[in-house]
């Protein structure tokens, strides 16, 4: 079974928009990409508003809690995503990055946080149809 591409997206609290992309790709891509989201200095749980704005879009977030951000978990992805965490993120050669700039929802409340959510989603929307045809050309035995 070939590799799965792997994406980590990195906020400063990892409780808004990593939640949000990491919980998209997820639920977009499925079991074709692997998914982690990491903050550099994270909350203590996900913004509330953040929760309620992906169940509205009937996704649930609400076992999700934010994670530090570590060095391996850099490592182990090929796309690192970063959203606002300046220049906290580690970086290292061969691996692909896009720094999205993206409001941050953290003490908004739901009416502020769904304009944030359509972004991601459109942005997850491309990069997961981009990152499954990646790896279905990459293993296309016609090339």
């Amino acid at each position: 079974m070939p590799d799965k591409p792997s994406v980590l997206f990195v906020c400063v609290h990892n409780a808004g928009r990593s939640q949000m992309a990491a919980a998209y790709l997820t639920h977009l891509a499925g079991d074709k990409v692997e998914v982690r989201s990491a903050g550099s200095a994270p909350a203590d749980r996900v913004n509330p508003a953040v929760v309620q704005a992906m169940a509205e879009e009937g996704i649930d977030i609400t076992a999700e809690t934010p994670k530090v951000l570590t060095t391996d978990a850099v490592q182990a992805s090929d796309v690192v995503i970063t959203m606002g965490c300046g220049d906290t993120c580690p970086v290292f050669s061969g691996k692909r990055y896009l720094d999205w700039e993206l409001e941050d929802p953290a003490g908004q409340g739901v009416d502020a946080v769904r304009p944030i959510r359509d972004e991601i989603r459109a942005r997850i929307e491309q990069l997961a149809t981009e990152l499954t045809t990646d790896q279905a050309a990459e293993h296309d035995p016609r090339r």
